[in-house]
């Protein structure tokens, strides 16, 4: 079981990427299952034609027994959809539905499949947003960012993150690339490329800004769903391919602030 998990700052299109990832996985024949890391539980609605699912806590608070349908949602491709979901705005903690998640689809025996796809909110990467990494769960890691100042801190944070965890000798976790989401910046592609050649990994997919990609969006599907001809849908799918053959895990080397900086001023 291959299980990908991609981190990176709120906004930058990780739920969109994880989607089309998923979607073309199962293309691909592949058993696939998409696991939303984040509050705002939105990582599966293209799959699932723009319906909310019902969260893991959610559930837990309404029922005292919970069943696996109560929790796993079909969606396009038979790709197995869940959400962990997140406390109220300003009450509890945001990684508590992750930690919740994990437990109760191990206790279900829920947990499999050729390709299991994590969608984490990589903001902050405290205890419950850090558990896909740090319990084993995140083997592979994908960095989602663009040339943006910002995204490229919160990834570089995340490379912190999987190189202290990777310091524990049972530790699974490693990085296995950086997916560009472009912004359309100037010089944006080399930016990425340096910045993941700097922490010791590669850029493994550039994915331009694209219509296709609004246009499946506001008739709730993937882009793969909704215009599977589309150049948008073969670079998804390229990017799922990169993703299986990759071999190439590494332990990053995360940059210091004012080198970032420096690499940003660089490519302006």
């Amino acid at each position: 079981m291959r299980q990908i998990a991609l981190y990176g700052k709120g906004g930058i299109g990780k739920s969109t990427t994880s989607a089309n990832l998923s979607a073309a996985f199962s293309e691909m024949g592949l058993d696939v299952m998409q696991i939303g890391c984040d509050p705002k539980h939105d990582s599966t609605r293209m799959l699932m034609h723009g319906r909310w699912i019902p969260t893991v806590l959610e559930q837990m608070y309404d029922h005292k027994e919970i069943r696996s349908e109560d929790i796993i949602y079909q969606g396009f491709g038979n790709i197995r959809c869940v959400e962990a979901g997140g406390p109220e705005p300003g009450i509890g903690c945001a990684g508590r539905g992750i930690i919740a998640t994990f437990q109760l689809l191990e206790k279900m025996q829920a947990l499999y499949g050729d390709v299991v796809v994590y969608d984490v909110l990589g903001d902050v990467v405290c205890g419950g947003f850090a558990m896909p990494m740090r319990d084993g769960y995140a083997q592979e890691v994908y960095l989602v960012t663009s040339g943006e100042l910002m995204s490229l801190y919160a990834a570089n944070n995340i490379c912190k993150a999987i190189a202290r965890i990777s310091e524990r000798s049972s530790a699974k976790c490693r990085l296995g690339g950086v997916i560009c989401n472009a912004k359309n910046m100037d010089n944006e592609q080399g930016l990425v490329e340096e910045f993941a050649k700097r922490i010791g990994s590669k850029l493994v997919c550039f994915i331009p800004r694209s219509n296709s990609v609004r246009a499946a969006e506001v008739n709730r599907m993937t882009v793969i769903e909704h215009d599977p001809a589309s150049n948008q849908a073969k670079v998804y799918r390229d990017c799922a391919k990169i993703i299986l053959e990759n071999t190439d895990l590494r332990i990053p080397t995360p940059l210091a602030l004012e080198e970032l900086e420096e690499l940003a001023r660089e490519y302006l």
